[in-house]
């Protein structure tokens, strides 16, 4: 997609994000913000008799998704039909055991897979974004290795071309025949124009939505901050697409068509035993997006996913709490469901030592770009 067609999309989308370049509580604590969701949780627990039967909702993923599953296992999943919409990826574990031992096993591991440079290198077990990084050559490849926890898996994944990227949530209840999409993220990673005179510190104040989140983007730009880009030279600020790094998120529910539903319920259907599930993926454009073609698959995020829409700057609060509650509402539903099969959600323990893994582990990973 091209940057004009970039540029329209916002236009179109967003016209509103002039009023208003921030929602009044979109960069809250976390634990002012969640404190109402994690109440609505533990009252569902209290209902359904578990405090994790959301891990049910999708029973072939680690704990459903709530935290701590494995990226490549997820992706793995995939049937051929899946797999066809699914960026061409590779797993990957860092030993260290020898100089230089990593970047040879890790080249011959993407070769075989068909990957080249660039490709995205991205810790296997995160959230967030937290340690994903473009690899555009071996030196990069290399010190990102280097820099990786040791014995610790990670994705070598193909660096879809397109511009465009957004969440999808799919839910379908097991005993339906067809999902539905139920929320959309049309997300915009933060990118100035230069004109050949101001730097990029000076354009990101110059822009009301990025001035108003610089507290996000300058500690991570660094000496790039004094760069002066040339006219009409765009600087991508981050790369993933996160909006605790910065992206701009819009709720894109409006973009949903039939041919888009079938095409992603088509892909769902094709992953064994995954019903609540948020897409992250990469489009060529709107209009192909909507016709479920032209794009690709990037993961697929479990029972912790969010709907993400919430953060919309025109976004308010009641609707992000109704939203929240109606998702997560959702995944106890789903669980309800199979335990009736006979299937038990992991136990409580469990899950607290797979999140303090994770959040080891992140601690870990080698600092965004």
């Amino acid at each position: 997609m091209s940057g004009a067609s970039l540029a329209g999309n916002i236009a179109t989308l967003s016209q509103a994000n002039r009023k208003s370049p921030v929602s009044f509580f979109e960069f809250w604590p976390d634990w002012l913000f969640y404190t109402p969701v994690v109440m609505f949780w533990v009252l569902n627990a209290i209902r359904y008799r578990s405090m994790t039967l959301p891990s049910l909702a999708n029973p072939r993923i680690n704990a459903g998704g709530i935290c701590g599953e494995s990226k490549n296992a997820i992706l793995d999943l995939a049937g051929p039909a899946a797999r066809a919409w699914v960026a061409d990826y590779a797993s990957f574990t860092v030993c260290g055991h020898a100089d230089g031992d990593d970047l040879h096993r890790a080249l011959k591991v993407m070769e075989e897979a068909g990957l080249g440079f660039p490709v995205v290198a991205k810790p296997d077990m995160s959230c967030n974004g937290v340690g994903v990084r473009v690899m555009r050559d071996q030196a990069q490849l290399d010190s990102y290795l280097r820099a990786f926890p040791r014995g610790t898996e990670m994705q070598l994944q193909n660096l879809v071309p397109y511009e465009g990227e957004a969440g999808l949530f799919y839910i379908r209840h097991p005993d339906e025949p067809t999902g539905r999409i139920t929320s959309v993220t049309l997300k915009f990673p933060p990118i100035v124009v230069g004109d050949g005179r101001h730097t990029v510190k000076e354009l990101i104040g110059a822009d009301e939505r990025l001035n108003a989140i610089s507290h996000l983007l300058l500690p991570k730009l660094g000496d790039r901050a004094a760069l002066i880009p040339a006219p009409a030279e765009r600087v991508a600020l981050v790369f993933v697409g996160n909006h605790c790094r910065g992206s701009t998120f819009k709720d894109g529910l409006s973009i949903v068509t039939p041919a888009l539903t079938a095409r992603i319920d088509e892909i769902m259907h094709d992953m064994p035993e995954v019903y609540f599930s948020r897409i992250d993926l990469r489009y060529e454009s709107l209009e192909a997006l909507r016709e479920g073609r032209g794009f690709k698959i990037i993961e697929f995020n479990g029972s912790g996913s969010e709907a993400t829409h919430i953060w919309d700057p025109e976004m308010t609060l009641r609707r992000a709490y109704a939203d929240q509650f109606f998702h997560y509402g959702e995944s106890f539903r789903i669980g309800a469901k199979m335990r009736e099969t006979g299937l038990k959600p992991v136990g409580a323990l469990k899950l607290l030592a797979l999140w303090r893994h994770q959040k080891r582990l992140m601690r870990a990973y080698p600092v965004n770009e």
